[in-house]
């Protein structure tokens, strides 16, 4: 499905990303891990365009991405949560969530601005699938309030709902665990398992979490200084060295 190959980026005299390369087939789940400022998050931003690469290439289902424009990403099928939390505060969790659903309107300028049929029909039944979404991550009970003052792991679910509400077949997740407590993190992976398997979804994570890591995905790729130094399944990267090496350090 995604075909990664000689990615390079750079900032200045930085270079956040040096050569990456990895494959991910379809249904697979891949968790991306490495030290802070190793270069995942930059990686997400070349994925959905938000930075262009300086070289390498990025193919999506057959697909250049290189050559979509920003905006277009999600109506292929490609769909991300944030680091940062990027919710509307003053809008409630229902409208946040279907901003997600925007990629899939077919309502022009004209046709919203007259409130044709056509346009209320749409919304009625967008309106009825977030609200079925909502259900489904237990969020119905805060539908109607702001997301402002929600707690933390009340949001990350609101971000996961707007992503999915875009029906992506590629969803990347960045650092959903952050923040959750223990018993969170563990609802968390068992409603990723679940979703996975319910909307036939790829899903690339980056993670910090270890144990939410090595528990829930198929196969691991480690960064560091933007380069790729180890990928396999959870048990090779774990027993990798120069991944230690990376986390842990080495002696003097």
């Amino acid at each position: 499905m995604l075909e990664v190959s000689g990615l390079t980026v750079r900032f200045g005299g930085i270079t956040a990303l040096d050569g990456v390369g990895f494959t991910v087939d379809a249904g697979q789940m891949v968790g991306l891990i490495g030290p802070n400022g190793a270069g995942k998050t930059t990686l997400f931003n070349c994925l959905t365009r938000r930075y262009r690469a300086d070289e390498g290439t990025i193919r999506y289902a057959g697909t250049d991405l290189m050559s979509v424009a920003p905006y277009a990403i999600v109506k292929l099928g490609i769909a991300r949560t944030f680091q940062n939390l990027g919710l509307f505060p003053g809008m409630s969790v229902r409208d946040n969530v279907l901003v997600g659903a925007h990629g899939r309107t077919r309502a022009g300028f004209l046709s919203a601005g007259f409130r044709l049929p056509s346009v209320r029909r749409e919304e009625a039944r967008l309106r009825a699938e977030v609200d079925g979404l909502l259900r489904r991550l237990d969020l119905d009970d805060v539908a109607d309030h702001p997301a402002a003052g929600l707690p933390f792991g009340t949001l990350k679910r609101i971000e996961m709902a707007r992503a999915l509400a875009a029906e992506p077949r590629l969803l990347l997740l960045d650092e959903p665990c952050n923040g959750l407590s223990h018993g969170e993190v563990d609802e968390f992976a068992a409603l990723l398992r679940d979703l996975r398997e319910e909307r036939d979804l790829t899903v690339i994570v980056v993670e910090h979490h270890m144990g939410f890591v090595m528990g829930t995905c198929d196969r691991v790729a480690c960064l560091e200084f933007g380069r790729k130094i180890a990928e396999g399944t959870p048990a090779e990267v774990q027993n990798d060295r120069a991944v230690r090496d990376a986390y842990l350090g080495t002696a003097a």
